[in-house]
């Protein structure tokens, strides 16, 4: 069994960097998600050393053909003077492929906002900037136990984390979608325990979810807890775990992806 310093989280950094790609490929997985992918010979360098990493997406604006990147600066992006801010808002690496500079960018359709408006008519040829990602926190594969908690807007760092979890890993994913046609079938060689919950039988966005962990059994051992969505539904997620089922605040990670009513949120949650 692997010691308490063998499963440190650890910050990684990486250089800023802005860059300009064209869409390769569309593909909808269901009604709900869309993956963009996309490349470019300013791929070549790019990093993604966790399955939670952020990057930023840079949207044209209406009316134009590609949208107007910033340029790194010494104390972060500095956007040109006189040019309104491109809309930008913060999505997962999906899957990254050095050799064929591809990069897999998958869109939640949950709601209206320009990111799903966007995807929804996304075609080969169109560009889109993306920067960062500024940093990673690893969060190491060899825990006894996994918990992975999330809704639409997670399910691509669920689905990349169970690609890369190891055989045999002992993972259970509590998730939330709008229907039955919202489920993934996840690639993966761990121990997979999959619960999904539907928005459409609760009338409450986040009870469901909430409940079905509430329901979740929690093994012995060193488990790793990590779980992203709605604001106020990882908030309650987060609160139950840390104080109702006695999981310690530096084994659970949890992430406010978008929140109800609010604009381009994404925060970590802790005290």
């Amino acid at each position: 069994m692997l010691t308490r310093s063998d499963l440190a989280v650890t910050r990684v950094r990486h250089s800023l960097k802005f860059r300009l790609l064209q869409v390769k490929r569309v593909e909808p997985l269901t009604p709900h998600l869309i993956r963009v992918t996309l490349t470019g010979d300013d791929l070549h360098d790019f990093e993604s050393a966790s399955f939670d990493d952020h990057v930023k997406v840079f949207f044209p604006a209406p009316g134009a053909d590609k949208p107007a990147l910033p340029s790194a600066g010494p104390n972060g992006p500095v956007f040109p003077e006189g040019q309104p801010r491109p809309v930008a808002r913060d999505f997962t690496p999906r899957r990254y492929d050095r050799a064929a500079l591809e990069l897999d960018i998958e869109f939640a359709m949950h709601e209206a906002g320009p990111a799903a408006t966007w995807a929804a008519q996304a075609k080969v040829g169109q560009y889109l900037g993306i920067g960062g990602p500024r940093g990673s926190l690893v969060i190491p594969t060899g825990f006894d136990w996994h918990l992975l908690i999330g809704d639409e807007t997670a399910l691509p760092a669920i689905a990349r984390r169970l690609q890369e979890l190891p055989a045999g890993t002992r993972v259970a994913a509590v998730l939330e979608v709008a229907d039955p046609s919202a489920r993934l079938e996840f690639d993966t060689e761990a121990e997979l325990h999959t619960v999904w919950r539907y928005r459409s039988e609760s009338p409450y966005r986040g009870d469901a979810l909430l409940q079905a962990v509430r329901e979740t059994y929690l093994p012995d051992g060193e488990g790793y807890v990590w779980a992203a969505g709605e604001s106020a539904t990882m908030r309650a997620v987060r609160y139950h775990l840390c104080t109702e089922r006695g999981v310690d605040k530096s084994r659970i990670r949890a992430a406010s992806y978008w929140k109800q009513g609010a604009e381009a949120v994404h925060e970590n949650l802790d005290d």
